[in-house]
C-alpha cells in the first residue's frame, strides 16, 4: 500500500512549556495563512471557518502533560475532509525532553475513494526552524545540512544510532559542480517533500571521499542521492539493498517526480513505525461542542444535536479509514509472510546442501585415504556430529569447555516437541562457533564480538551466518522494564554478585513460526574464559508478541 498520510514525530530538549509556545504560536500563524479566524479558541470544538472546525484538548497530571489541536477542513461536498493534528507531549521518565507529533490525513467524501496523498504541510517547514527537533543523535532541520570532512565521523555515528528512527538521506554533488549551485538548484528541490520525515545531508566532495571509505558495502556518489534507512548494518554487504539509491539521471530527468518518488519509503515508515511510549499513551481525542450561553434552550439543543451529528459523521468517517488502513495493512502482513516463509525455505534448503556437499567431500577423502590415494584439498573443518535432541544438545555441552550452561534446561528440552526444520542443527553450529570465539577471546588472539568475528576469517573452523547474530536488542525493547526483566539471565555470582546480567545479545536460531527460538548469550571471555549461555528456548517477548 502507498503512503497516503504524512506524519513527523521528533524530539526536543526544549521543556514541555516552551514547546507548546512555539507549537501554538506557529499553528495560530498557518491557520491566519489560511483566512480563518483565531480569536476566542480555548478547549473544546471552535469553528474557524464556515468549513473548518478547531478542537483543542489537554492535560496535566501525574501520568505526563500533553496538548493536542486538530483541525478540520471540508472545503466542498465533494472534496473530503483534511484533518491536521498537533501533538505537544512531555516525555514519560524513562524519556528525556519533550515529544512533538504532527499528522496530516485525507479523509474522501465518497466511501471506497483513496484518500489523496498529503504533502509536507507548511506549518512543519517553519516549525522546524524553531523547534530544535532531534532525531537519535541528528539534528531534523528544515533544509539540508553541508558534510565536510570533519564532520563525516559524526555522520557515520548519527546513521548507526540505536534509537534512530528517521531514514537519513545524503545528497552527493556531481564533479566539476559547484556545491551551493547544485545544493540550490537541484538539492533543495528534490529534498521539498521530506522535511520532518528524514534528516537531510550533502556530502560536499571532500566529505564524500571520506564518507565512501567509512561505508564500502554503502557508498553513493556521482551526484546520486541515497536513503539509510534505520538499522544500517555498514560491514554487512547484503545490507546495502535495504538502503536506495536514486542516480543523478534520474533526478535531472524530472526533479518534481523524482521528489514524488524520493519521499514514499520515507513516508511509508513514518506511517508504520511504532509511536514512542510517551506519544502512543496520549488518549484517544473525543470532541465536544462548547456551551453556547447566548443562546435560548431550543437554540442550544439544536445547536448541540447538530454538533453531535458531525461528531458522528467524523467518528464514522475515521472508522472507515482504520478499516481500510487494517485490511491494506493484513494484506501486506500475508504477501509478507508469504515471502518470509518463501526465503526461509530457499534459506533452509541451502542450508542442508551446505551440510550435504561437507559431507559428501568428507567421504570421497575417507574412500582416498582408504585406497591411499593422496591429493593437495582445502581443509572443510573438523568433522560435525549433530545431537539427534535438544536433550542431546544438552548432554554434550561438556564438549564445548569455553561454553557454560546458566538456564533452564527444562525449557530448552521442550523445544524437542516443537522443533521444526533444521533448529537442532543452527544450534548447535551456533554453539560451536560460540565455543571457538570464546577460546581466541581468552587466548587474547582476538578482539571485538560475536558479530564482529563470524563475519571474519578467523571463524572458518566453525563458521556461522552473520545475518543470525544480534548483539542487541531494539530500542523499543531496551526501554520498556518488563521486557528487559525478562533478558536478566542468570551467571555464576563471580561474574555478578546479582547473580544476572542483562543478556541482549542473541542468536537467532529459527523463525517462521510462534515459537521462533533464540539463544541468549554474555561473553565472559577475557574474564572469566567463558561465554555464557542464559536461555536456549522459544522467542522471548518483545513489543509485537
Amino acid at each position: 500500500m502507498q503512503p497516503r498520510g504524512y506524519r513527523m514525530v521528533v524530539s526536543t530538549e526544549l521543556n514541555y512549556v516552551k514547546a507548546c509556545g512555539i507549537a501554538e504560536r506557529h499553528l495560530l500563524d498557518w491557520i491566519r495563512s489560511k483566512g480563518y479566524d483565531t480569536s476566542g479558541l480555548d478547549e473544546g470544538r471552535t469553528e474557524i471557518a464556515p468549513h473548518a472546525t478547531l478542537d483543542r484538548d489537554s492535560e496535566s497530571g501525574h501520568k505526563g502533560a500533553y496538548s493536542r489541536w486538530r483541525m478540520r477542513e471540508t472545503p466542498t461536498q465533494t472534496s473530503g475532509t483534511w484533518q491536521s493534528t498537533l501533538i505537544v507531549r512531555a516525555g514519560l521518565e524513562e524519556d528525556h525532553g519533550t515529544w512533538v507529533q504532527v499528522d496530516i490525513e485525507h479523509q474522501p467524501a465518497r466511501e471506497g475513494a483513496a484518500p489523496t496523498r498529503a504533502n509536507t504541510p507548511n506549518i512543519v517547514r517553519s516549525f522546524l526552524e524553531d523547534l530544535d527537533a532531534q532525531d537519535g543523535l541528528a539534528d531534523v532541520t528544515a533544509a539540508p545540512v553541508f558534510v565536510e570532512a570533519d564532520d563525516v565521523d559524526d555522520v557515520i555515528e548519527e546513521l548507526g544510532a540505536v534509537n534512530r528512527r528517521l531514514p537519513v538521506v545524503v545528497a552527493t554533488v556531481p564533479y566539476g559542480k559547484d556545491p551551493d549551485d547544485w545544493s540550490r538548484r537541484t538539492v533543495e528541490p528534490l529534498f521539498r517533500n521530506l522535511h520532518g520525515l528524514a534528516v537531510l545531508y550533502v556530502l560536499t566532495p571532500e566529505a564524500q571521499v571520506k564518507f565512501n571509505t567509512a561505508l564500502e558495502y554503502h557508498p553513493v556518489y556521482g551526484g546520486g542521492v541515497r536513503t539509510y534507512v534505520p538499522g544500517l548494518d555498514p560491514a554487512w554487504k547484503p545490507d546495502a539493498q535495504r538502503h536506495p539509491v536514486m542516480s543523478r539521471r534520474t533526478i535531472e530527468a524530472d526533479v518534481r517526480r523524482a521528489a514524488s518518488v524520493l519521499a514514499s519509503l520515507p513516508q511509508l515508515l513514518a506511517s508504520r513505525h511504532t509511536l514512542p511510549a510517551a506519544l502512543a499513551s496520549v488518549p484517544r481525542q473525543r470532541p465536544r461542542p462548547r456551551p453556547r450561553p447566548d443562546h435560548t434552550d431550543i437554540d442550544q439543543l439544536r445547536a448541540e444535536n447538530a454538533a453531535l451529528t458531525s461528531l458522528l459523521s467524523e467518528a464514522e468517517q475515521a472508522e472507515d479509514m482504520r478499516v481500510d488502513e487494517i485490511n491494506s495493512l493484513y494484506a501486506e502482513l500475508t504477501k509478507a509472510e508469504r515471502g518470509d516463509d518463501e526465503l526461509r525455505g530457499e534459506n533452509e534448503e541451502l542450508y542442508e546442501k551446505v551440510q550435504e556437499s561437507q559431507r559428501l567431500l568428507r567421504y570421497l577423502r575417507e574412500q582416498l585415504h582408504a585406497k591411499g590415494e593422496f591429493a593437495y584439498t582445502v581443509d572443510d573443518g573438523p568433522a560435525i556430529t549433530y545431537p539427534e535432541t535438544f536433550a542431546d544438545l544438552l548432554d554434550r555441552l561438556t564438549e564445548l569447555p569455553y561454553l557454560s550452561f546458566t538456564g533452564n534446561a527444562k525449557i530448552t528440552r521442550g523445544l524437542d516437541s516443537q522443533s521444526v526444520d533444521n533448529w537442532l542443527n543452527v544450534a548447535w553450529d551456533g554453539l560451536l562457533g560460540l565455543n571457538d570465539f570464546a577460546q581466541a577471546s581468552a587466548d587474547a588472539t582476538t578482539s571485538g564480538d560475536f558479530l564482529s568475528w563470524c563475519k571474519s576469517d578467523a571463524s572458518s573452523a566453525f563458521p556461522f551466518p552473520a545475518a543470525k547474530v544480534a548483539m542487541r536488542e531494539s530500542d523499543t525493547v531496551s526501554r520498556n522494564d518488563k521486557l528487559n526483566r525478562e533478558r536478566m539471565l542468570p551467571v555464576p555470582k563471580s561474574v555478578d554478585a546479582s547473580g544476572l546480567v542483562y543478556m541482549q545479545a542473541h542468536l537467532k536460531i529459527g523463525g517462521g513460526n510462534t515459537v521462533a527460538p533464540r539463544l541468549h548469550f554474555y561473553e565472559d571471555g577475557p574474564r572469566s574464559s567463558k561465554v555464557y549461555i542464559g536461555y536456549l528456548g522459544p522467542h522471548l517477548r518483545n513489543t509485537l508478541t
